[in-house]
């Protein structure tokens, strides 16, 4: 049935990985500025259940024997279900990683999460979902995108907000934050008295 669809639309499979990740980092950049880890988790927990939905939730079609299907080919314009393989693991990735800052930990993670859920379709015919070592690599490129772009929000947003902004005439914020560090008041000759 998915197939289905993604073949009968699949002008739209780019576009929709595209926009995937357009959303993500415009969403990713309000999580880092706002420094929201529990948004990020919460946006993770919603990011899996499509992946759960469309990989483990048992369908009708029937699978008779335990196997999968080993192949791999490159996620092409025509080959609408490789790139939604990729769409699929981008935002859950993308959101783990603002919310650990851990890329290579979430990198293996994720690859390791499409590499189970291949095992549970190939060792459970009766969900009736295939086993293809196309859909890991595909998921797993997902992982590797998802990840870059996370680490890119991340570097980017804080270059932007490491900018200095001028300050008041008379004031000097380096000065009042090592004055701060030490325990003491951060006063000046111009300040005058406290």
């Amino acid at each position: 049935m998915i197939t289905n669809f993604l073949l009968d639309n699949s002008a739209m499979v780019p576009v929709v990985l595209l926009l995937v990740a357009v959303v993500c980092v415009g969403v990713g950049d309000v999580v880092v500025r706002r420094q929201a880890v529990r948004m990020s988790w919460a946006l993770v927990t919603v990011a899996v259940l499509p992946i759960v939905a469309l990989t483990l939730v048992p369908t009708s079609a029937r699978v008779d024997e335990v196997v999968c299907v080993v192949q791999f080919h490159a996620p092409t314009l025509g080959r609408v279900e490789l790139l939604a393989n990729v769409a699929l693991f981008v935002p859950p990735v993308y959101f783990a990683t603002l919310a650990t800052r851990r890329p290579p930990l979430i990198l293996l993670a994720g690859a390791a999460t499409s590499a189970v859920i291949e095992a549970i379709q190939a060792v459970a015919p009766a969900i009736g979902r295939a086993c293809d070592t196309n859909d890991w690599a595909m998921n797993t490129g997902g992982v590797l995108l998802g990840v870059l772009l996370a680490t890119a929000t991340t570097a980017l947003t804080n270059r932007r907000g490491a900018r200095p902004c001028p300050s008041p005439p008379g004031k000097n914020p380096a000065r009042e934050n090592k004055m701060a560090e030490r325990g003491r008041p951060a006063t000046s000759k111009r300040d005058g008295p406290q």
